[in-house]
């Protein structure tokens, strides 16, 4: 005689949370009938920076692909402000938790700012759930700079305190320049210039001394700047980067990668609730980065394919630890008050 099991759906949701805490949803075992209606309308995607931005190219590009997975259109939402603050605080207190809400967002910026002020949600009520892409850090000068190498900046940081363009305080880059000058004595003053085309701007017109950024964005400029440094522990894109040394292997740091990362979040409360509609959602997101579709559209919206690798849920999560670890050790220089 065989037994027969019935699963409650609170069952399920013990079922589903459970893997989550594994680090990954996509390993449950059964989906409920719901999932095969899912979506049965369009995705409202919340962005928290302006359009037209690296954020918006990444999630377009991106975007694009992902329809045809799943079978709907993605509808993007701009709400900048406050570093991000504001379109994360409107996503948590807005948006329904059902599935049908993500926020795309660059983890690195974003989560160092809930390490400099607390938002008014609990951080861990935001899953990252899908990464684009990992976009290192860099120092760069304009191409009139008198600075040519890296060294000659450390220098002149020792004589004087060096005034360095940002796009935000809180930033994987303007960690990197601090740690730099933590580990040699060179004194640097952060200031946020609004984003990454003033932040380029300031460094071609010389009005910072030099500035840091992601490097895809400073890659696309040109021979309109010049890079001295990368913030990792490879520079995979070379002459792009005219072939800047990493600071690692230059000066002997022993720091992770410092880098910027798209990525796709959800609210927590809609995985526990919906999680067959969530598993659809993982599932059809890993199919995009083996579409050569996807790549076409990188390249054609001067991305960098080499920056592109998927990550999930489990490799969010490192590099959130990693890079709040980080923002709570140079929290002070982050916020503007030092």
């Amino acid at each position: 005689m065989t037994k027969t099991t019935r699963t409650s759906r609170r069952d399920f949701i013990k079922v589903s949370g459970a893997a989550l805490a594994a680090g990954g949803v996509s390993s449950l075992p059964f989906a409920s009938a719901s999932a095969q209606s899912f979506p049965s309308r369009n995705i409202n995607v919340y962005v928290p920076t302006r359009e037209g931005g690296g954020a918006d190219r990444n999630l377009r590009a991106f975007s694009n692909v992902w329809k045809k997975y799943l079978n709907t259109n993605f509808e993007p939402g701009f709400y900048p402000g406050a570093s991000g603050r504001v379109g994360y605080e409107l996503y948590m207190g807005k948006a329904k938790a059902d599935c049908y809400n993500l926020i795309f967002g660059n983890m690195g910026p974003e989560l160092l700012n809930w390490v400099v002020k607390k938002p008014t949600f609990e951080v861990s009520d935001c899953v990252y759930f899908g990464r684009v892409d990992t976009d290192p850090g860099c120092v760069f000068v304009g191409a009139n700079s008198p600075f040519k190498h890296i060294d000659e900046i450390v220098e002149e940081g020792k004589k004087r305190k060096l005034n360095v363009g940002t796009s935000r305080l809180a930033h994987p880059a303007s960690i990197g320049i601090l740690a730099l000058g933590e580990h040699t004595g060179a004194q640097f003053n952060l200031i946020p210039l609004s984003g990454g085309k003033n932040t380029v701007a300031g460094a071609v017109t010389g009005e910072m001394d030099f500035s840091v950024l992601t490097s895809g964005t400073v890659a696309a400029r040109g021979d309109a700047v010049r890079t001295l440094l990368v913030f990792n522990d490879e520079n995979v894109l070379g002459e792009r980067l005219d072939n800047a040394p990493t600071i690692n292997g230059h000066f002997g740091t022993n720091l992770p990668p410092l880098l910027s990362a798209r990525a796709f979040a959800i609210h927590r409360a809609a995985i526990e609730e919906y999680p067959d509609r969530f598993q659809v959602l993982q599932d059809s997101f890993k199919k995009v980065f083996a579409d050569p579709e996807y790549k076409a559209a990188v390249v054609k919206a001067k991305g960098n394919w080499e920056y592109i690798n998927y990550g999930g849920i489990s490799e969010c999560e490192a590099y959130a630890k990693d890079i709040q670890a980080l923002g709570e050790r140079f929290r002070p220089l982050l916020t503007g008050r030092s």
